[in-house]
C-alpha cells in the first residue's frame, strides 16, 4: 500500500490555527480567574494555620479587667480591692460623751440662760401624776425630741451620769447649769430644759406644755428611786 502523500498546509490554514489557539488560551485564562474567585471564600479555611486570618490574636484572650495590674509579673501591683475598709474608720459614736460638761469651755452665755430659766408668772401644766409619769417615761427614751439622735435615756440610762447631788431637793446647784449657763441653782423643770438645749441640741419645750410637765414628773420618780439606792 502506498502511503498517502502529506499535504503541505496552506498559508490560510496557519492563520486559522493561530486564531483557534489564541481563543483557547484566552478562555482558559478567564475560566481560571472565575474559578479563583469562586474558591476565594474557602481559601482562608484551607490555608495553613500560620496564614489563616482566624489564627490572629484572640480578642477574648485579652487581659482580665478584674485582675490586678501586672498579674504575671514577678512583683504584682497592689490590689485596688484591698484598699482600707471605709467601715473600719474611726467610730464617730466613740467620741467624748456630749452629755458631760467640757472642762475649760467658753464662758456661759447670759442670753442662753434666759431660754432655760422659768419665765415670770410661770404656771406648769397640771394633770394626773400617774398619767404624767407614764407619758414622761415614754418621752424619756424618745430621740425625736433632739436634733442629734440623743434622748434623755442616752445619757442617763440606768441612772448613769446622775451626780450625788441629784438626790437633793430642787432647786440646787448642778455643774452643767453653772458651767454652760451661769446658773447657780436650778429647778428640775429648768434642768430638763437645759438637757433639751445643750446635750440634745434642740429647742426648749413650751413652759406650759404637757411634755415638760410629764418629763419633770418622770425624772422626779427617778430622783426618788436614785436616793433609795
Amino acid at each position: 500500500m502506498r502511503p498517502f502523500p502529506l499535504q503541505q498546509p496552506r498559508q490560510g490554514d496557519h492563520r486559522a490555527l493561530a486564531v483557534r489557539v489564541s481563543a483557547s488560551v484566552l478562555a482558559m485564562a478567564l475560566a481560571g480567574s472565575a474559578l479563583a474567585a469562586a474558591c476565594a471564600p474557602r481559601a482562608a479555611s484551607c490555608a495553613p494555620a500560620s496564614q489563616s486570618p482566624c489564627t490572629g490574636r484572640n480578642p477574648c484572650a485579652s487581659r482580665n479587667p478584674c485582675s490586678a495590674k501586672g498579674g504575671c509579673s514577678a512583683t504584682p501591683a497592689k490590689n485596688p480591692c484591698a484598699a482600707k475598709n471605709p467601715c473600719a474608720a474611726k467610730n464617730p459614736c466613740a467620741g467624748k460623751n456630749p452629755c458631760t460638761p467640757k472642762p475649760g469651755a467658753a464662758a456661759p452665755n447670759p442670753c442662753a440662760a434666759k431660754r432655760v430659766t422659768r419665765p415670770a408668772n410661770y404656771r406648769p401644766y397640771q394633770g394626773s401624776p400617774a398619767e404624767l409619769q407614764g407619758y414622761g417615761k415614754q418621752l424619756y427614751g424618745d430621740a425625736q425630741l433632739s436634733s442629734n439622735g440623743l434622748s434623755c435615756e442616752s445619757c442617763h440610762q440606768d441612772g448613769a451620769l446622775f451626780q450625788a447631788g441629784f438626790t437633793q431637793p430642787y432647786p440646787h446647784e448642778v455643774a452643767m447649769a453653772r458651767e454652760r449657763f451661769g446658773l447657780s441653782q436650778v429647778f428640775l423643770d429648768e434642768m430638763v430644759q437645759i438637757c433639751m438645749v445643750a446635750p440634745m441640741a434642740s429647742q426648749p419645750l413650751d413652759w406650759r406644755s404637757k411634755e415638760l410637765a410629764a418629763l419633770t414628773a418622770y425624772v422626779t420618780s427617778l430622783q426618788q428611786g436614785f436616793g433609795a439606792q
